[in-house]
């Protein structure tokens, strides 16, 4: 199961620079668990740090132009930091599995003389087989579209970072015209004709750059919940898929999928949503003469059905995630903001079991990254689990580690719960 370690964001709206987790340059920081959560209080940047994951997913869909302009950002200048210049910068450490050599991949975006976002600077870089210190090699490296590219799955160029980058243009000329020294036959050059396009959606679509392919379908596959639900209560056309999409409207199709593929796995779900909303017996779907499909609840000590349309808010959202949960072939990274939302109070503890069991699992799940503020959500959590995030009296947002400090590590061993310690004030700025 691929993994993401650590993540660096700067001058994203908020979040001016902030670090989660291991580094390729901070190898003595924990990495992230497989279950990570944010919490914090209102408006000190939760749905910003979701969003930063949303937008490098929208960055490989579509291009950053469009991603700076699409789901309300409002363009480059709305998203870049207060009073910086930018440029906007991503980096993410990640494993493709547990014995992998991990992967940095950095992002820079920044605007041309017109306005317009585009990509400033592209790199991935991974240790060699057998490499245990120093830096890694860099086997892509694109500034402002043109760079140079290592093939297969070993080469890559060592760049001394204490001296600055090395000279990209001469490179590529040498490999032009033929004197280049530096694995030559393994290099070759790169020119994009669109600098708004990232580099590893091109690349990564050809067979010849293995490593690059991998990190563009990690990125690809992941899921960021944008789930509501009147989007779930929609009556979508009849017809099986295998699953669920981020707003959830076509939770009817997945059921169909479900119970007509893996009805062990459905059987499962409803056992379970026996025990947090007592009374549903039954979830299935109804095909109407228009083809549409109709979600049917059968309650205990009713004849009648209920559809979706008539279910709690709650009801729908715990399905779903079960829903989610049970997918065949899940997702590598499932990002969700604040799953309370609408549901029991009593419930939360349970759903964040549920949540880690399926990021630890070990049939292989998704990382599970949530930003929350209940904590009887936290109360289920360990301290190197959780991450608190607030606000600096200058206005961005900074962001710590739970298990950081020793009293909270010994307050939690001693049997406090972390989501009362986070309510009594124990988790603030100390």
């Amino acid at each position: 199961m691929a993994n993401i370690e650590g993540f660096r964001i700067k001058n994203f709206k908020t979040l001016k620079d902030i670090s989660l987790g291991r580094l390729w340059n901070q190898q003595r920081s924990m990495p992230l668990t497989t279950m990570t959560v944010v919490i914090g209080k209102n408006g000190v940047g939760k749905s910003t740090l979701f969003d930063a994951f949303g937008f490098l997913a929208d960055c490989l869909k579509s291009g950053v132009e469009e991603a700076c302009d699409s789901r309300g950002r409002g363009g480059f200048g709305n998203i870049l930091s207060q009073g910086q210049q930018g440029p906007i910068e991503f980096e993410v450490y990640y494993k493709e599995d547990g014995n992998a050599r991990p992967i940095t991949y950095e992002l820079s975006i920044a605007v041309d003389p017109s306005g317009r976002p585009f990509v400033l600077k592209e790199r991935l870089r991974q240790r060699r087989k057998g490499q245990k210190h120093g830096w890694p090699f860099s086997f892509l490296v694109l500034n402002s579209g043109k760079g140079v590219a290592w093939k297969g799955d070993q080469s890559g160029y060592q760049i001394d970072e204490t001296k600055g980058d090395f000279d990209l243009s001469r490179l590529m000329e040498s490999l032009r015209s033929g004197t280049a020294k530096e694995e030559s036959k393994e290099t070759e050059v790169v020119e994009l004709d669109d600098w708004r396009k990232l580099g590893i959606a091109t690349l990564g679509a050809l067979k010849q750059h293995p490593r690059i392919s991998a990190f563009r379908r990690f990125i690809e596959g992941w899921y960021l919940s944008y789930f509501t639900p009147d989007a779930a209560r929609s009556l979508p056309l009849a017809g099986p898929q295998k699953h669920l999409n981020i707003h959830g409207d076509n939770l009817g199709n997945v059921v169909q999928f479900m119970e007509r593929e893996h009805p062990k796995r459905f059987q499962n779900i409803l056992n379970r949503i026996a025990e947090k909303i007592p009374g549903v017996e039954k979830i299935d779907s109804e095909r109407t003469n228009d083809g549409r499909l109709l979600l049917r609840f059968n309650n205990r000590g009713f004849k009648d059905p209920f559809y979706a349309q008539q279910m709690s808010d709650g009801t729908l959202k715990v399905f779903a995630y079960l829903l989610l949960l049970e997918d065949p072939a899940p997702p590598p990274f499932l990002c969700i903001e604040e799953p309370e939302n609408g549901l029991y109070h009593k419930l939360l503890e349970s759903l964040a079991k549920e949540f880690r069991e399926h990021a630890t699992g070990r049939k292989g799940g998704s990382q599970v990254f949530i930003t929350t503020h209940q904590p009887y959500f936290v109360d289920a959590l360990e301290p190197e689990e959780v991450w608190i995030l607030e606000k600096a009296q200058e206005g961005f947002s900074t962001i710590r580690r739970a298990s950081d400090y020793a009293i909270i590590r010994n307050m939690v061993e001693e049997g406090l719960p972390l989501g009362g310690l986070w309510y009594s004030d124990y988790l603030d700025a100390r």
